[in-house]
This record gives C-alpha cells, sequence and structure tokens, in this order.
C-alpha cells in the first residue's frame, strides 16, 4: 500500500476542540474506529516486498458484564493496510483472516480471533475485504478491561495456501472497553444506555439509601463498598475561543469515579475516534485540562488534566487523546452531581478555551464531607473556598442554556487559508478523503 500524508505548509497550529465522534448502540462498547500505521509481509512465494499502509478497525464487545462471565469479541477490518497485490484475481470465499486482541486494565492477556473464509471475488490491486473476527473472553476480574487490535494475518487458500502477517508498527489506541463488575448485584449498566439517564445500577443499594440514575444519569454510591462509578456518556455542546477566531462542536463525554478512602478519583473521557495527523506535532506539546462542575448537595469545580504527548506525533500518524484525572473531596454530605465544564487545551503556545453552551450530569455520587473539600452547602451562590482538590464556583451543577443548537459533526484536521488546523482535544472525527492513498 502506497500512504499519501498530507503536508503542513503553514506556519502555526491552532487546538480546537473536536466533538461529535461516534455514536454507539445501547449495551455495546464503543466502538469507535482505531487506525494504526501497520507493515505486512506477503508470502514468501511471490517475491514481493513488505508494504506499510494503515488498518482500521472497530472492536465491540458489551459494555457491562460481570466476573465469571463469557462474552463475544469481534473485530471489524474497515480497512486493510494492504490491497490484493497486481498479481492474481482471488475467487470467492478463499480469504480468511485471524487476528489478536490484546487485553489490558483489570486483566491481561491476549484474545485469539478469527474470521470466516468469506469474501466476495476481489480483484487485482484492489482494497482486501476480511470478515468479521469473533473470539470469547472469560472475565475474571473487576474493573475496566480494555480491548486494543494488535497483529493480524491474511490466509488464501487458492490456488495454493498462503499467508501474509500483519503487525503494529506504533502504538495503538484503545478499540473498546468492558465495566466489569464483581457480580454481588452493584454493576448494574454502565450509565451510557438511556437517551435520558442511565439505569440505576449500583446506586440502589448505597449505605446512605439513595437511588442512581435517574434523569441525572450515572452511578450512585455510598456506604455499601463500592469503590467504582460509572457515568452516563453525555452530549456537551461547546463554544471554543481559538487563536483564529470563534469555533463550535459538540463532543460526548463521560465521568467516571473511583473512591479512595474519603475521596473519588475522576477520570473523564472524550469518547474519541482516531485520525491521521496532517503534519508532525513535537513530543510535549499538546495538554488538555478540564474543570468539571459539582452540584447537588456540593459547590465548585474539581480540576482534571491530561498528560502531554510523551512521543511526536508524525504525518499520517494517529491521534489519540488521553484520559483527563484528578481527584474530587466532597464538601458535603449528600447527593453529589458531576457535569463537563469548561475544557482547555494549550498547544505549542497557543490556548484553546471551550466552554458548553449547556451541560449534563455525567454522574451523581452519594458523598460524605471531607476535611478540606469541596465548598458544599446548598448555598446561596460564590461557592466558598473550595479547599482540597476543588476549586472556583459553579452554581446547581448546570451552565445556562444560550440557544445554540445542531453543531453537527466537527471538522477536523483540515487545512484552512493555508494554516494547519488541528481540531481536537477530545475527539478527532473527519479527514477530507482527497488525495489519500488506498489501503
Amino acid at each position: 500500500m502506497i500512504t499519501h500524508r498530507r503536508r503542513a505548509g503553514a506556519a502555526s497550529v491552532a487546538l480546537l476542540l473536536g466533538g461529535a465522534g461516534v455514536l454507539f448502540s445501547a449495551g455495546t462498547a464503543e466502538a469507535a474506529e482505531v487506525a494504526y500505521q501497520t507493515e505486512c509481509v506477503p508470502p514468501p512465494i511471490s517475491g514481493l516486498p513488505p508494504v506499510r499502509g494503515t488498518t482500521k478497525a472497530e472492536i465491540t464487545a458489551p459494555a457491562t458484564a460481570k466476573v465469571g462471565d463469557e462474552v463475544e469479541v469481534v473485530w471489524k477490518t474497515t480497512q486493510a493496510a494492504s490491497k490484493n497485490p497486481d498479481v492474481l484475481d482471488l475467487d470467492q470465499d478463499t480469504v480468511k483472516p485471524s487476528g489478536t486482541i490484546k487485553v489490558g486494565g483489570g486483566q491481561s492477556g491476549d484474545l485469539k480471533v478469527e474470521g470466516e473464509r468469506k469474501n466476495p471475488p476481489i480483484k487485482k490491486n484492489s482494497p482486501m475485504i476480511l470478515s468479521d473476527m469473533k473470539g470469547r473472553l472469560k472475565l475474571t476480574a473487576a474493573g475496566e478491561v480494555t480491548l486494543t487490535p494488535d497483529a493480524y494475518g491474511i490466509n488464501v487458500s487458492k490456488p495454493i495456501s498462503t499467508d501474509t502477517k500483519c503487525a503494529p508498527k506504533e502504538r495503538v489506541g484503545v478499540g473498546a472497553t468492558i465495566k466489569v463488575t464483581d457480580g454481588g448485584g452493584t454493576g448494574g449498566s454502565s450509565g451510557g444506555t438511556g437517551g435520558t439517564g442511565g439505569t440505576s445500577g449500583a446506586g440502589g443499594t448505597s449505605g446512605t439509601g439513595g437511588n442512581a440514575g435517574g434523569a441525572s444519569g450515572g452511578t450512585s454510591g455510598g456506604g455499601d463498598g463500592q469503590t467504582d462509578f460509572p457515568g452516563k456518556e453525555v452530549q456537551i455542546p461547546y463554544k471554543c475561543k481559538t487563536p483564529i477566531g470563534d469555533k463550535e462542536a459538540t463532543s460526548p463525554v463521560q465521568i467516571d469515579a473511583k473512591k479512595d478512602g474519603g475521596a473519588y478519583g475522576l477520570t473523564v473521557r472524550f469518547k474519541k475516534s482516531v485520525m491521521d495527523s496532517p503534519a508532525d506535532i513535537p513530543a510535549d506539546s499538546v495538554k488538555p485540562s478540564m474543570e468539571v462542575v459539582l452540584g447537588g448537595a456540593d459547590k465548585g469545580t474539581v480540576q482534571v488534566e491530561g498528560p502531554a504527548n510523551k512521543e511526536p506525533i508524525k504525518s499520517g500518524a494517529p491521534i489519540a487523546v488521553p484520559d483527563l484525572t484528578g481527584t474530587y473531596k466532597p464538601g458535603a454530605d449528600g447527593k453529589a452531581t458531576l457535569s463537563p465544564g469548561v475544557l482547555t487545551v494549550k498547544a505549542l503556545g497557543t490556548t484553546t478555551t471551550c466552554t458548553p453552551v449547556k451541560t449534563e450530569v455525567s454522574l451523581e455520587l452519594v458523598t460524605d464531607a471531607q476535611p478540606g473539600g469541596a465548598s458544599g452547602g446548598s448555598s446561596t451562590g460564590g461557592g466558598g473556598d473550595a479547599g482540597g482538590s476543588a476549586g472556583g464556583s459553579a452554581t446547581g451543577g448546570g451552565l445556562a442554556e444560550t440557544g445554540a443548537e445542531n453543531h453537527g459533526a466537527l471538522r477536523a484536521l483540515g487545512l484552512v487559508a493555508g494554516t494547519v488546523i488541528l481540531l481536537g482535544g477530545a475527539v478527532f472525527t473527519f479527514l477530507p478523503r482527497r488525495g489519500r492513498g488506498g489501503a
């Protein structure tokens, strides 16, 4: 495969918020497309050299499950890294793929997946068409289990049996995540399966008697021993102040919490698809942060940050956005809500600030006040002294609606007025196709 990389001809790179990523079916883990540079080694008999290209794959699995469950995992190859070489046409039902999915997070290992020998006729110098590869994974530990596509092979049965081996040549992004509970009735839904909110899930048995979810979504937690609280994915419309003017974007965001003593470790995930970079981006040049807005019994904001990119990102290589993390120390007893707030992205000496037009509760927690915690109270405004890891001020956990709607999918990674514009910080979704090489 020949890959044509887009080159940047401008001096500045502006970073905006990317959004509107991929919508996912209820009950299944995110099926965002993962793209990664791959080297494929043709069978020796072909006399062809190794080729490099981009593999694009979608991994699907249940969004939630319990320890002991055996779940089906599916790898759908939307683009193979190499074409059928210009040697011979491949007959119908002669191509069989197999691959490996890396299992990480709550448990580790390799999951072998395999597809059927099922394909339409494939002409010479045409894209390879691979059947979906499937495997079954036994879940052995509570927590988040990540599924990442890895190496794969393509067997062709006629005129003789030959194998092409394809392996990643860079770090590959996570394709899907399964939230695994311990099976004690505290797992419930991931909170993102309802249009207006998650199901009650684990919160219904909280120590303080609170019911979870409802219209506010997410999982509530109290003194029942639960430590992991997944939030609901919410669609947040942003208005962004950028170095090249005002922009708008809508992005799916999810806030998860993990209890540690009286505090909670927060993880904010911008549901993402991976895009190729149009230009070389230096290491340590892109760093996002966000204010999580507290509401309900508690007031204030919690600062969460993502790490800067550790390695340079080459032109044509996929871009992934890190999770944003921070610590929430409650300042009040009762039900506290957590909602996405202002997002700030710093890149190459520029700052982009994205403010929600309106926000929505992603997570609800049943909290106990901690010394030095957030401002708390039922309050009169101002938010008081946030203390601890929370700070600033917020009102009621929500931002005023200003009327901007129907933002649509944000265009990411384009060339505008001679300036490379990197639309991102959260979700990278769209790349003009003109001039791109086949795969």
